[in-house]
């Protein structure tokens, strides 16, 4: 996010809040810099995913979803989510800059949502089919949310880095 882009922001409370999530996004994309595509693509825990399907989990049901599907209520974006791991998914032949590149552009997509929601603001849509009742109403408690697994992403972002090559994000001794 550039400073040009804070300033259209009329909310203090959504510029304060999407300022701590970019750094987490930068965080993500930061930590996989200078990784080739097969190390992207390369399990390294026992459950098997990648960095590449991380990365795109947290643009397709993150990004996309929590933004453009419950806070703003898309309906193309809606119809178009799908019910399981999919998203973590990431086929052979799509090149990881597609990915990238992508996980880009979704968040790009939700500023332009958050930017123009008040930190209050009641969410358009919720997914009761997944979790029920709504635990979260509001832009501000999405965003919350979203920074936390943001976060929480990078961290195993962080771990996976660490055991493909040895490189770690930020280390203060």
């Amino acid at each position: 996010m550039t400073d040009d882009m804070q300033d259209t922001t009329p909310d203090l409370e959504v510029r304060t809040l999407l300022r701590v999530l970019d750094g987490q996004r930068r965080h993500v994309l930061g930590t996989l810099d200078g990784l080739d595509a097969e190390a992207l693509r390369r399990p390294v825990l026992p459950s098997g995913w990648h960095c590449l399907g991380l990365v795109q989990h947290l643009a397709l049901d993150v990004e996309r979803f929590w933004f453009r599907a419950v806070v703003a209520g898309d309906e193309h974006v809606i119809h178009g989510l799908t019910s399981g791991d999919e998203a973590w998914r990431v086929a052979p032949e799509v090149p990881a800059v597609d990915v990238l590149d992508g996980y880009r552009q979704e968040t790009q997509l939700a500023d332009a949502v958050i930017r123009s929601t008040p930190a209050g603001a009641g969410l358009a849509w919720w997914p009761h089919d997944l979790f029920g009742e709504p635990h979260l109403h509001t832009l501000r408690d999405v965003l919350l949310h979203v920074i936390t697994e943001t976060a929480c992403h990078a961290g195993h972002l962080d771990a996976a880095r660490e055991l493909i090559d040895g490189h770690r994000w930020l280390v203060l001794t």
